[in-house]
C-alpha cells in the first residue's frame, strides 16, 4: 500500500541499484520516518545521505538509529566518522565510545583502516584532554605528596577511561568497610625497608632450601577438580607454578623452614594473621618460563599480601586492577589480592618471589579476633595463599 515502509524501502533499493542515489536517499528517509524505530532503515538513510554529500542529515539519522540502539557499534562508528568529517570537537570522544563497543573477533577488512584511524584520533583526543586536566590540577599537585600525586593521576586516568575502578571481590570472605588499594602506599608499612634490606639474606636461604635434599616443592594451586572454581583451572596441580612453603595454612613446614632461620625470624616481627588452619602463610613462589598466571582474586579481604622479588628475569610483570608493575629484585610491595590480578613470566628463565600474608591494617583487635574465629570455624578454602 502507498506509504508502506517496506514498499518504500524496496523502491529505495531499486533506485540505488540504478544509480539514483538522491532518490534512494529520499525514499529511505521517508521509509524510516514512517517505520519509526527501525534501526536498519535509519542507518541506510544515513549511509545514503553521506553518499550524496549531506553529512549533517546523515548525522541526524544516525542519532535516530542510536535512539533505537544506543550501543550499536555500526551506528557509533558512523557517528564518529561523520563528526570527524564535520571537524566537530566531540569527534575524539565519539571514537572512544564507538571503540568501547567493538565486538570481539575478526571484523570485515574494510573496517580495519577505519578503526585504526579512529584509534589514532581517540588517542590524540585523550592526550589533549589529559594535558588540560593535568594543567587544571597542577597547583594542587605541586604541593601534594608522591602518594597523593599518584591518586590524582589515577583520578585523571579514570576520568579519561584509560583505566577503570577495580574493587575487592574475594571468593569467600568479605569484611565490609575496609580501604581498597590495588598496590598499597609504602607509608602504611614502614617495615618494608627492613624487609628489602634483608633481600640478600633471604635469597641466600632460598638457595639453601632449593638445594636441600628434602625440600618440599609443591604446585602453588591445589584443589579438587570437582570444586566450583574456574579461575585457576590451567594451573591447578601444575608444576609450572610451584612453591616452597615456610608457613602453610598456619603450620610451619619444618622441612623448608629449618633452612631459613633469618627469614623466619623476620616474619615473626611482622603483622601476619594467626588463624588456625588458615594463616600465617609464607613461601617462595616459583613461576616457570613462559608461564602466565591468569586473572583471579583471593579468598579473604581481611588480609593483604606482600611480594619481595628475589630472582627476576627482565620482563616479568604483575598486574593488580589497572596498574601493572615489573618486579624488581629487592623492591617489595603490598597489594590486595582480592582485587583482580595476574602475572606473566615471558622469559626463558625461572622467576622467584617471596610471598607472605598480612592483616589488613584497618581491622581493630576485636575485628581481627572475630575474623580469625570465623575463618577457623569454617575452614580456609583450598587453592589459595
Amino acid at each position: 500500500m502507498a506509504g508502506d515502509p517496506q514498499k518504500l524501502a524496496a523502491e529505495a533499493e531499486e533506485a540505488a541499484v540504478r544509480g539514483d542515489l538522491a532518490e534512494a536517499q529520499r525514499l529511505f528517509g521517508e521509509a524510516a520516518e514512517r517505520a519509526g524505530g527501525d534501526l536498519s532503515l535509519w542507518m541506510k538513510h544515513a549511509a545514503l545521505s553521506r553518499a550524496v554529500g549531506r553529512p549533517r542529515v546523515a548525522l541526524a539519522s544516525v542519532y535516530k538509529a542510536l535512539e533505537v540502539a544506543p550501543l550499536d557499534f555500526a551506528a557509533l562508528l558512523m557517528r564518529a566518522s561523520l563528526l570527524t568529517a564535520l571537524d566537530e570537537a566531540s569527534a575524539g570522544e565519539a571514537w572512544g565510545e564507538a571503540l568501547a563497543q567493538k565486538p570481539d573477533g575478526a571484523l570485515p577488512p574494510q573496517l580495519a583502516k577505519v578503526i585504526e584511524q579512529g584509534e589514532q584520533r581517540h588517542e590524540a583526543w585523550l592526550a589533549e584532554r589529559n594535558a588540560v586536566l593535568e594543567a587544571a590540577a597542577s597547583a594542587a599537585a605541586n604541593d601534594a605528596s608522591e602518594e597523593e600525586q599518584q591518586r590524582l593521576a589515577r583520578f585523571r586516568s579514570n576520568a579519561l577511561r584509560r583505566t577503570r575502578p577495580y574493587h575487592s571481590s574475594p571468593t569467600h570472605f568479605h569484611f565490609p568497610g575496609l580501604a581498597e588499594y590495588e598496590f598499597w602506599p609504602r607509608s602504611r608499612f614502614p617495615w618494608l625497608a627492613e624487609l628489602e634490606a634483608a633481600t640478600e639474606q633471604i635469597a641466600a636461604e632460598l638457595q639453601v632450601v632449593l638445594s636441600a635434599e628434602r625440600n618440599e616443592l609443591v604446585p602453588y594451586i591445589q584443589y579438587a577438580a570437582h570444586e566450583p572454581l574456574d579461575q585457576w583451572r590451567p594451573l591447578n596441580h601444575n608444576p609450572d607454578w610451584t612453591a616452597v612453603h615456610l608457613w602453610k595454612s598456619g603450620q610451619v613446614v619444618e622441612a623448608n623452614a629449618r633452612h631459613c632461620p633469618r627469614t623466619i625470624a623476620l616474619l615473626d616481627r611482622l603483622d601476619q594473621p594467626r588463624i588456625a588452619g588458615a594463616s600465617p602463610n609464607a613461601m617462595f613462589s616459583l613461576l616457570a618460563p613462559h608461564t602466565a598466571i591468569p586473572p583471579h582474586v583471593g579468598y579473604n579481604n581481611a588480609r593483604l599480601v606482600c611480594h619481595l622479588p628475589l630472582i627476576i628475569p627482565d620482563g616479568c610483570w604483575f598486574r593488580v586492577g589497572a596498574e601493572t608493575r615489573h618486579w624488581r629484585r629487592g623492591q617489595a610491595f603490598v597489594f590486595d589480592d582480592t582485587i583482580e590480578h595476574e602475572a606473566m613470566n615471558p622469559t626463558d628463565e625461572l622467576r622467584i618471589v617471596f610471598i607472605f600474608d598480612l592483616w589488613h591494617p584497618d581491622l581493630s583487635e576485636h575485628e581481627r579476633a572475630g575474623v580469625a574465629a570465623m575463618i577457623s570455624a569454617q575452614g580456609s578454602p583450598s587453592g589459595g595463599l
